[in-house]
């Protein structure tokens, strides 16, 4: 079995780390660089930074925090937010990002997953995807979760495997920052239904959490914000007790 990680998020707004619930209500969690380097000291996998709000304001991703942050950790660094085009992927990783997350500029314009697999690798390139669950199934969201779309979860997540997609970052609307557990049915579903790995967003609140999410939804990877950036869970302690429960983990 492959090693599952375990990736703190930094969700930025106007510079500062914000979390809130159910993609609303944020409150101030942190200055990202100093949470960044905790991070990667205490034995976080990886490293998420999403410019929360740059799709829906329509500018760039702030390459000067990324690179801030890239020069402050050890640990492969996802960054998103903002990203339209190929000259944004290459500032990006020229600023010291190692993957590239799209969403809503992915559900615009599918073809740029290509590009970016294409020019960059498909190692470069996680498709994020916020959806919900409704009476009618999931389905897909776009500018931070403002905007419902056309696009069905497991059909686009396939689409996007096919067009060159690394990685999947699924975040379930309907479990974000409610700390219940993540969307483990539509987890495993996923993980079913694709053969490059899955990240899982949306629900963490406890260390059971983590372990559900790996053996019954099936997750390469859990994402978790608020519990990391509030000290509720310490990330040596959540891997000692995964470790524990038969979970194979990088060591801290």
């Amino acid at each position: 079995m492959l090693a599952k990680r375990i990736i703190p998020c930094l969700d930025i707004k106007d510079g500062q780390t914000v979390k809130g619930t159910n993609f609303v209500n944020l409150r101030q969690a942190g200055d990202p660089v100093e949470l960044a380097r905790a991070y990667s000291e205490q034995g976080a996998d990886e490293l998420v930074f999403l410019d929360i709000t740059a799709s829906f304001e329509g500018r760039k991703t702030f390459a000067e925090l990324v690179k801030r942050i890239a020069a402050n950790i050890s640990i492969p660094f996802t960054v998103g937010g903002g990203i339209n085009e190929l000259s944004d992927v290459d500032r990006l990783l020229n600023a010291g990002a190692d993957k590239i997350s799209i969403n809503s500029s992915a559900i615009r314009r599918p073809e740029l997953i290509d590009e970016i697999a294409k020019n960059f690798g498909s190692q470069v390139c996680v498709l994020a995807v916020d959806a919900k669950q409704t009476e009618k199934g999931w389905w897909c969201y776009l500018n931070g979760g403002r905007v419902e779309t056309d696009k069905e979860l497991f059909t686009w997540t396939k689409e996007a495997q096919e067009r060159g997609a690394g990685e999947i970052l699924f975040t379930s609307m309907n479990h974000d920052g409610v700390k219940t557990g993540y969307a483990n049915e539509a987890l495993a579903e996923m993980s079913d239904n694709l053969s490059i790995p899955v990240i899982a967003s949306g629900g963490a609140g406890a260390k059971e959490h983590f372990r559900d999410v790996f053996l019954q939804g099936k997750a390469d990877a859990a994402l978790a914000a608020s519990v990391f950036h509030f000290g509720e869970i310490k990330i040596p302690d959540l891997k000692s007790y995964l470790c524990a429960q038969g979970i194979s983990m990088r060591t801290v």
